[in-house]
Protein backbone atom coordinates (compact mmCIF):
# COMPACT_ATOMS: atom_id res chain seq x y z
CA UNK A 1 0.00 0.00 0.00
CA UNK A 2 1.13 3.54 -0.74
CA UNK A 3 0.25 6.75 1.10
CA UNK A 4 1.34 10.14 -0.22
CA UNK A 5 2.19 12.48 2.65
CA UNK A 6 0.27 15.76 2.29
CA UNK A 7 2.38 17.26 5.11
CA UNK A 8 5.67 16.88 3.24
CA UNK A 9 7.36 20.17 2.44
CA UNK A 10 10.37 21.33 0.54
CA UNK A 11 12.48 24.43 0.88
CA UNK A 12 14.76 25.64 3.65
CA UNK A 13 15.52 23.15 6.40
CA UNK A 14 13.58 24.24 9.48
CA UNK A 15 15.63 25.65 12.38
CA UNK A 16 13.62 23.62 14.90
CA UNK A 17 14.74 20.46 13.11
CA UNK A 18 18.32 21.67 12.73
CA UNK A 19 18.58 22.04 16.50
CA UNK A 20 18.07 18.27 16.75
CA UNK A 21 19.76 16.83 13.64
CA UNK A 22 22.24 18.79 11.57
CA UNK A 23 25.09 18.26 9.15
CA UNK A 24 27.69 19.70 11.51
CA UNK A 25 27.00 17.11 14.22
CA UNK A 26 26.63 14.32 11.66
CA UNK A 27 30.01 15.14 10.14
CA UNK A 28 31.59 15.34 13.60
CA UNK A 29 30.18 11.90 14.37
CA UNK A 30 31.57 10.60 11.09
CA UNK A 31 35.04 11.90 11.98
CA UNK A 32 34.92 10.23 15.40
CA UNK A 33 33.75 6.94 13.91
CA UNK A 34 36.70 6.94 11.50
CA UNK A 35 38.94 6.35 14.52
CA UNK A 36 37.14 3.13 15.53
CA UNK A 37 38.72 -0.09 14.36
CA UNK A 38 35.31 -1.75 14.55
CA UNK A 39 34.52 -0.21 11.15
CA UNK A 40 36.09 -1.06 7.83
CA UNK A 41 38.19 1.76 6.41
CA UNK A 42 36.62 4.15 3.95
CA UNK A 43 33.06 4.51 2.66
CA UNK A 44 30.83 1.56 1.83
CA UNK A 45 30.35 0.79 -1.89
CA UNK A 46 27.79 2.58 -4.02
CA UNK A 47 26.81 0.01 -6.66
CA UNK A 48 25.19 0.88 -9.99
CA UNK A 49 22.46 -1.51 -11.22
CA UNK A 50 21.73 -0.57 -14.86
CA UNK A 51 19.95 -3.80 -15.80
CA UNK A 52 17.43 -3.59 -12.96
CA UNK A 53 16.96 0.11 -13.71
CA UNK A 54 16.17 -0.71 -17.34
CA UNK A 55 13.72 -3.42 -16.30
CA UNK A 56 11.93 -1.08 -13.89
CA UNK A 57 11.87 1.85 -16.29
CA UNK A 58 13.96 4.33 -14.32
CA UNK A 59 17.10 6.22 -15.31
CA UNK A 60 19.43 4.68 -12.75
CA UNK A 61 19.51 2.69 -9.52
CA UNK A 62 22.37 3.04 -7.07
CA UNK A 63 22.67 0.90 -3.96
CA UNK A 64 24.61 2.00 -0.89
CA UNK A 65 25.82 -1.33 0.47
CA UNK A 66 26.02 -1.19 4.27
CA UNK A 67 26.78 -4.90 4.40
CA UNK A 68 30.40 -3.78 3.91
CA UNK A 69 30.33 -1.21 6.72
CA UNK A 70 31.99 -3.46 9.30
CA UNK A 71 32.36 -7.08 10.38
CA UNK A 72 28.98 -6.54 12.06
CA UNK A 73 27.42 -6.42 8.61
CA UNK A 74 24.93 -3.58 8.99
CA UNK A 75 24.41 0.19 9.12
CA UNK A 76 23.79 -0.06 12.87
CA UNK A 77 27.55 0.10 13.38
CA UNK A 78 27.22 3.85 12.78
CA UNK A 79 24.54 4.56 15.39
CA UNK A 80 25.04 2.73 18.68
CA UNK A 81 28.81 3.40 18.96
CA UNK A 82 28.49 7.14 18.45
CA UNK A 83 25.56 7.32 20.88
CA UNK A 84 27.56 5.46 23.52
CA UNK A 85 30.57 7.74 23.02
CA UNK A 86 28.46 10.89 23.29
CA UNK A 87 26.64 9.57 26.37
CA UNK A 88 29.89 8.80 28.18
CA UNK A 89 31.33 12.22 27.28
CA UNK A 90 28.23 13.92 28.73
CA UNK A 91 28.31 11.88 31.93
CA UNK A 92 32.03 12.58 32.44
CA UNK A 93 31.93 16.08 31.01
CA UNK A 94 34.39 17.54 33.46
CA UNK A 95 37.07 15.11 32.26
CA UNK A 96 36.72 16.07 28.57
CA UNK A 97 37.23 12.49 27.34
CA UNK A 98 38.81 12.16 23.90
CA UNK A 99 36.59 10.17 21.45
CA UNK A 100 39.54 8.41 19.82
CA UNK A 101 40.95 7.35 23.18
CA UNK A 102 37.51 6.14 24.22
CA UNK A 103 37.30 3.88 21.17
CA UNK A 104 40.83 2.66 21.93
CA UNK A 105 39.83 1.62 25.46
CA UNK A 106 42.09 4.13 27.20
CA UNK A 107 39.46 4.88 29.87
CA UNK A 108 38.61 1.30 30.88
CA UNK A 109 39.49 1.87 34.51
CA UNK A 110 37.21 4.90 34.69
CA UNK A 111 34.32 2.99 33.11
CA UNK A 112 34.69 -0.22 35.10
CA UNK A 113 31.28 0.22 36.77
CA UNK A 114 29.50 1.70 33.76
CA UNK A 115 26.81 -0.50 32.15
CA UNK A 116 25.01 0.16 28.85
CA UNK A 117 21.76 -1.69 28.14
CA UNK A 118 19.44 -1.86 25.15
CA UNK A 119 16.71 -3.88 23.51
CA UNK A 120 17.35 -5.06 19.96
CA UNK A 121 16.12 -7.10 17.02
CA UNK A 122 19.77 -8.02 16.47
CA UNK A 123 21.87 -5.44 14.66
CA UNK A 124 21.64 -2.50 17.09
CA UNK A 125 22.50 -4.74 20.03
CA UNK A 126 25.41 -6.25 18.19
CA UNK A 127 26.78 -2.78 17.37
CA UNK A 128 26.38 -1.64 20.97
CA UNK A 129 28.11 -4.77 22.27
CA UNK A 130 31.03 -4.24 19.87
CA UNK A 131 31.42 -0.61 20.90
CA UNK A 132 31.22 -1.47 24.61
CA UNK A 133 33.93 -4.09 24.19
CA UNK A 134 36.24 -1.56 22.49
CA UNK A 135 35.52 1.13 25.06
CA UNK A 136 35.82 -1.21 28.03
CA UNK A 137 32.41 -0.96 29.68
CA UNK A 138 29.77 -3.57 30.49
CA UNK A 139 26.89 -4.25 28.08
CA UNK A 140 23.51 -5.94 28.65
CA UNK A 141 21.21 -6.72 25.72
CA UNK A 142 17.49 -7.57 26.00
CA UNK A 143 16.19 -9.93 23.31
CA UNK A 144 12.60 -10.95 22.60
CA UNK A 145 11.59 -14.45 21.59
CA UNK A 146 11.50 -13.75 17.85
CA UNK A 147 15.20 -12.83 17.59
CA UNK A 148 17.09 -15.36 15.50
CA UNK A 149 19.53 -17.59 17.45
CA UNK A 150 22.36 -16.68 15.06
CA UNK A 151 21.95 -13.04 16.00
CA UNK A 152 21.84 -13.86 19.73
CA UNK A 153 25.05 -15.88 19.53
CA UNK A 154 26.79 -13.11 17.57
CA UNK A 155 25.97 -10.64 20.35
CA UNK A 156 27.14 -13.03 23.08
CA UNK A 157 30.45 -13.52 21.26
CA UNK A 158 31.09 -9.79 21.62
CA UNK A 159 30.93 -10.12 25.40
CA UNK A 160 27.44 -8.80 26.08
CA UNK A 161 25.17 -10.34 28.73
CA UNK A 162 21.83 -11.50 27.28
CA UNK A 163 18.41 -11.15 28.91
CA UNK A 164 15.69 -12.99 26.98
CA UNK A 165 11.98 -12.29 27.35
CA UNK A 166 8.68 -13.37 25.84
CA UNK A 167 6.82 -10.92 23.63
CA UNK A 168 8.05 -8.65 20.84
CA UNK A 169 10.53 -5.82 20.29
CA UNK A 170 8.40 -3.15 21.92
CA UNK A 171 8.11 -5.24 25.09
CA UNK A 172 11.87 -5.75 25.13
CA UNK A 173 12.30 -1.96 25.00
CA UNK A 174 10.15 -1.63 28.12
CA UNK A 175 12.11 -4.38 29.89
CA UNK A 176 15.43 -2.67 29.11
CA UNK A 177 14.09 0.57 30.58
CA UNK A 178 12.89 -1.26 33.70
CA UNK A 179 16.24 -2.99 34.26
CA UNK A 180 18.13 0.26 33.71
CA UNK A 181 16.04 2.02 36.37
CA UNK A 182 16.43 -0.88 38.80
CA UNK A 183 20.21 -1.16 38.47
CA UNK A 184 21.20 2.43 37.57
CA UNK A 185 22.33 1.31 34.11
CA UNK A 186 22.22 3.49 31.00
CA UNK A 187 19.83 2.77 28.13
CA UNK A 188 21.36 3.24 24.68
CA UNK A 189 18.31 2.81 22.47
CA UNK A 190 17.63 3.83 18.89
CA UNK A 191 13.99 4.62 19.61
CA UNK A 192 12.75 7.61 21.60
CA UNK A 193 9.99 7.85 24.18
CA UNK A 194 8.79 10.45 26.66
CA UNK A 195 11.77 11.94 28.45
CA UNK A 196 14.26 9.99 26.35
CA UNK A 197 15.48 11.78 23.22
CA UNK A 198 19.18 12.68 23.52
CA UNK A 199 20.55 9.20 22.81
CA UNK A 200 18.18 8.36 19.91
CA UNK A 201 19.19 11.74 18.45
CA UNK A 202 22.85 10.76 18.66
CA UNK A 203 22.10 7.40 17.01
CA UNK A 204 20.40 9.19 14.13
CA UNK A 205 23.30 11.62 13.76
CA UNK A 206 25.58 8.65 13.20
CA UNK A 207 23.37 7.50 10.33
CA UNK A 208 24.02 10.80 8.56
CA UNK A 209 27.33 9.24 7.46
CA UNK A 210 25.41 7.15 4.92
CA UNK A 211 23.91 10.23 3.27
CA UNK A 212 27.22 12.10 3.31
CA UNK A 213 29.03 9.25 1.57
CA UNK A 214 26.24 8.63 -0.96
CA UNK A 215 26.38 12.29 -1.97
CA UNK A 216 30.18 12.33 -2.24
CA UNK A 217 30.27 9.13 -4.30
CA UNK A 218 27.61 10.12 -6.81
CA UNK A 219 29.33 11.43 -9.92
CA UNK A 220 26.19 11.27 -12.04
CA UNK A 221 22.96 13.24 -11.96
CA UNK A 222 21.55 14.17 -8.53
CA UNK A 223 19.29 11.64 -6.87
CA UNK A 224 15.60 12.22 -7.53
CA UNK A 225 14.28 9.47 -5.22
CA UNK A 226 15.52 7.76 -2.06
CA UNK A 227 13.78 4.58 -0.89
CA UNK A 228 14.65 4.05 2.77
CA UNK A 229 13.65 1.43 5.33
CA UNK A 230 11.20 2.26 8.11
CA UNK A 231 11.56 0.48 11.47
CA UNK A 232 11.02 3.00 14.27
CA UNK A 233 12.12 5.76 11.88
CA UNK A 234 15.65 6.52 13.11
CA UNK A 235 17.57 5.56 9.98
CA UNK A 236 15.13 7.41 7.74
CA UNK A 237 15.29 10.56 9.87
CA UNK A 238 19.09 10.51 10.01
CA UNK A 239 19.48 10.12 6.26
CA UNK A 240 16.60 12.35 5.15
CA UNK A 241 17.56 15.24 7.44
CA UNK A 242 21.07 15.34 5.95
CA UNK A 243 19.71 15.55 2.40
CA UNK A 244 17.06 18.11 3.39
CA UNK A 245 19.53 20.46 5.08
CA UNK A 246 22.02 20.20 2.23
CA UNK A 247 19.66 20.41 -0.76
CA UNK A 248 16.61 22.30 0.48
CA UNK A 249 13.93 22.50 -2.21
CA UNK A 250 16.18 20.47 -4.57
CA UNK A 251 16.12 17.49 -2.25
CA UNK A 252 15.05 14.05 -3.56
CA UNK A 253 11.66 12.51 -2.94
CA UNK A 254 11.80 10.25 0.09
CA UNK A 255 9.80 7.02 0.19
CA UNK A 256 9.62 5.06 3.46
CA UNK A 257 9.26 1.26 3.13
CA UNK A 258 8.18 -1.11 5.92
CA UNK A 259 6.53 -4.53 6.36
CA UNK A 260 2.77 -4.75 6.02
CA UNK A 261 2.46 -6.26 9.51
CA UNK A 262 4.86 -3.73 11.11
CA UNK A 263 3.41 -0.54 9.65
CA UNK A 264 3.86 1.96 12.49
CA UNK A 265 5.18 4.73 10.22
CA UNK A 266 2.46 4.14 7.63
CA UNK A 267 -0.15 4.35 10.37
CA UNK A 268 1.52 7.50 11.72
CA UNK A 269 1.19 9.10 8.28
CA UNK A 270 -2.48 8.18 8.10
CA UNK A 271 -3.19 9.58 11.56
CA UNK A 272 -0.87 12.58 11.44
CA UNK A 273 0.92 11.65 14.67
CA UNK A 274 3.34 9.02 15.96
CA UNK A 275 1.29 5.82 16.08
CA UNK A 276 1.56 2.06 16.56
CA UNK A 277 1.43 -0.69 13.95
CA UNK A 278 -1.86 -2.44 13.37
CA UNK A 279 -0.42 -5.84 12.42
CA UNK A 280 1.27 -8.69 14.25
CA UNK A 281 4.74 -7.04 13.94
CA UNK A 282 6.13 -10.52 13.25
CA UNK A 283 8.00 -10.07 9.96
CA UNK A 284 10.87 -11.87 8.25
CA UNK A 285 12.33 -8.35 7.96
CA UNK A 286 13.53 -8.54 11.56
CA UNK A 287 15.21 -5.16 11.61
CA UNK A 288 11.95 -3.51 10.55
CA UNK A 289 9.64 -5.52 12.82
CA UNK A 290 8.81 -2.55 15.04
CA UNK A 291 5.39 -1.71 16.39
CA UNK A 292 5.90 1.76 17.85
CA UNK A 293 7.09 4.85 16.00
CA UNK A 294 9.92 6.87 17.55
CA UNK A 295 8.30 10.25 18.34
CA UNK A 296 11.59 12.06 17.77
CA UNK A 297 12.08 10.49 14.34
CA UNK A 298 8.47 11.24 13.46
CA UNK A 299 9.08 14.97 13.84
CA UNK A 300 11.29 14.70 10.75
CA UNK A 301 9.36 12.15 8.74
CA UNK A 302 6.07 13.98 9.21
CA UNK A 303 7.34 16.95 7.20
CA UNK A 304 10.15 15.49 5.06
CA UNK A 305 8.99 12.03 3.96
CA UNK A 306 7.00 12.26 0.72
CA UNK A 307 5.42 8.82 0.82
CA UNK A 308 4.99 5.75 3.02
CA UNK A 309 4.51 2.26 1.66
CA UNK A 310 4.15 -1.26 3.01
CA UNK A 311 5.34 -4.48 1.42
CA UNK A 312 4.75 -8.20 2.12
CA UNK A 313 7.58 -10.43 3.32
CA UNK A 314 7.54 -12.28 -0.01
CA UNK A 315 8.49 -9.08 -1.86
CA UNK A 316 11.58 -8.61 0.31
CA UNK A 317 12.66 -12.21 -0.22
CA UNK A 318 12.28 -11.86 -3.98
CA UNK A 319 14.38 -8.68 -3.89
CA UNK A 320 17.07 -10.50 -1.90
CA UNK A 321 17.30 -13.12 -4.64
CA UNK A 322 17.38 -10.59 -7.46
CA UNK A 323 20.22 -8.68 -5.80
CA UNK A 324 22.12 -11.92 -5.15
CA UNK A 325 22.19 -13.26 -8.69
CA UNK A 326 23.20 -10.04 -10.44
CA UNK A 327 23.56 -9.94 -14.23
CA UNK A 328 26.05 -9.03 -16.91
CA UNK A 329 25.95 -5.38 -15.83
CA UNK A 330 24.60 -5.67 -12.25
CA UNK A 331 26.98 -6.75 -9.54
CA UNK A 332 25.78 -9.55 -7.20
CA UNK A 333 24.92 -8.14 -3.77
CA UNK A 334 24.38 -9.89 -0.44
CA UNK A 335 21.31 -8.26 1.06
CA UNK A 336 19.58 -9.35 4.25
CA UNK A 337 15.83 -9.43 4.70
CA UNK A 338 15.58 -5.80 5.82
CA UNK A 339 18.31 -4.66 3.46
CA UNK A 340 16.31 -5.61 0.37
CA UNK A 341 13.16 -3.72 1.42
CA UNK A 342 14.01 -0.61 -0.58
CA UNK A 343 14.33 -2.53 -3.84
CA UNK A 344 11.13 -4.43 -3.04
CA UNK A 345 9.32 -1.14 -2.60
CA UNK A 346 10.72 0.28 -5.83
CA UNK A 347 9.76 -2.87 -7.74
CA UNK A 348 6.20 -2.69 -6.46
CA UNK A 349 5.80 1.00 -7.23
CA UNK A 350 7.37 0.68 -10.67
CA UNK A 351 4.88 -2.03 -11.62
CA UNK A 352 1.82 -0.05 -10.59
CA UNK A 353 0.91 2.77 -12.98
CA UNK A 354 -0.98 4.76 -10.36
CA UNK A 355 1.77 4.53 -7.75
CA UNK A 356 4.47 5.16 -10.34
CA UNK A 357 2.74 8.39 -11.36
CA UNK A 358 2.12 9.42 -7.75
CA UNK A 359 5.83 9.08 -6.95
CA UNK A 360 6.99 10.74 -10.17
CA UNK A 361 8.96 7.71 -11.28
CA UNK A 362 9.97 7.75 -14.96
CA UNK A 363 12.85 6.99 -17.29
CA UNK A 364 14.76 10.00 -15.94
CA UNK A 365 14.52 9.05 -12.25
CA UNK A 366 17.81 8.62 -10.39
CA UNK A 367 17.06 6.28 -7.49
CA UNK A 368 19.12 5.67 -4.36
CA UNK A 369 18.52 2.47 -2.36
CA UNK A 370 20.06 1.51 0.97
CA UNK A 371 21.11 -2.08 1.49
CA UNK A 372 21.08 -1.76 5.24
CA UNK A 373 22.51 -5.19 6.03
CA UNK A 374 24.30 -8.16 4.59
CA UNK A 375 23.66 -11.75 5.72
CA UNK A 376 23.67 -11.01 9.46
CA UNK A 377 21.95 -14.40 9.95
CA UNK A 378 23.72 -16.61 7.37
CA UNK A 379 21.58 -19.72 7.85
CA UNK A 380 18.39 -17.70 7.44
CA UNK A 381 19.84 -16.02 4.37
CA UNK A 382 20.49 -19.42 2.80
CA UNK A 383 17.01 -20.63 3.76
CA UNK A 384 15.36 -17.62 2.11
CA UNK A 385 17.50 -17.37 -1.05
CA UNK A 386 18.77 -20.96 -1.51
CA UNK A 387 22.24 -19.39 -1.70
CA UNK A 388 25.21 -19.17 0.61
CA UNK A 389 26.27 -15.61 1.36
CA UNK A 390 29.93 -16.49 0.89
CA UNK A 391 29.20 -17.75 -2.64
CA UNK A 392 27.46 -14.50 -3.53
CA UNK A 393 30.40 -12.52 -2.16
CA UNK A 394 32.77 -14.67 -4.21
CA UNK A 395 30.68 -13.94 -7.31
CA UNK A 396 30.81 -10.26 -6.39
CA UNK A 397 34.61 -10.34 -6.30
CA UNK A 398 34.77 -12.13 -9.65
CA UNK A 399 32.33 -9.65 -11.18
CA UNK A 400 34.51 -6.76 -10.02
CA UNK A 401 37.59 -8.45 -11.41
CA UNK A 402 35.87 -9.01 -14.73
CA UNK A 403 36.46 -12.77 -14.53
CA UNK A 404 32.87 -13.75 -15.20
CA UNK A 405 30.00 -12.28 -17.18
CA UNK A 406 27.51 -14.90 -16.01
CA UNK A 407 27.16 -15.84 -12.37
CA UNK A 408 25.97 -19.33 -11.42
CA UNK A 409 25.21 -20.84 -8.04
CA UNK A 410 24.85 -24.54 -7.34
CA UNK A 411 22.80 -26.58 -9.78
CA UNK A 412 21.59 -25.39 -13.14
CA UNK A 413 18.02 -25.91 -11.95
CA UNK A 414 18.39 -23.73 -8.88
CA UNK A 415 20.17 -21.04 -10.88
CA UNK A 416 17.43 -21.06 -13.51
CA UNK A 417 14.78 -20.75 -10.84
CA UNK A 418 16.47 -17.71 -9.34
CA UNK A 419 16.87 -16.06 -12.72
CA UNK A 420 13.21 -16.67 -13.40
CA UNK A 421 12.32 -14.98 -10.12
CA UNK A 422 14.44 -12.02 -11.17
CA UNK A 423 12.71 -11.80 -14.51
CA UNK A 424 15.92 -12.62 -16.38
Amino acid sequence: MLHINANARRGTYDDSLRQVLNIRAADESRAWLSAWDGLNAGPTPLWDLPDIALKLGVGSIRVKDEGHRSPLGSFKALGAPIALIRLIRRLFEEQDLDPTKLFNGDYKALLHDFTAISATDGNHGRALAAAARSIGCRCVIVLHKHVNDERRIAIEMLGAEIVQIEGNYDESVKEAARLAKEHAWHVVSDTSYEGYEAIPRDVMQGYGTIAAEALEQNNSRPYTHVFVQGGVGGLAAGVISYFAERDGERRPRFVIVEPMQADCLYQSALKGAAANAEGSVDSVMAGLACGETSPLAWRFLNVLADAFMTIPDEAAIEAMRILAIGSTRDIPIVSGESGAAGLAGLMHASGNAEERNALGLDKHSQVLLLNTEGATAPALYRELTSLRAEDVLCAQRKWREGQATTVTFGSAASNAALRSAAGG
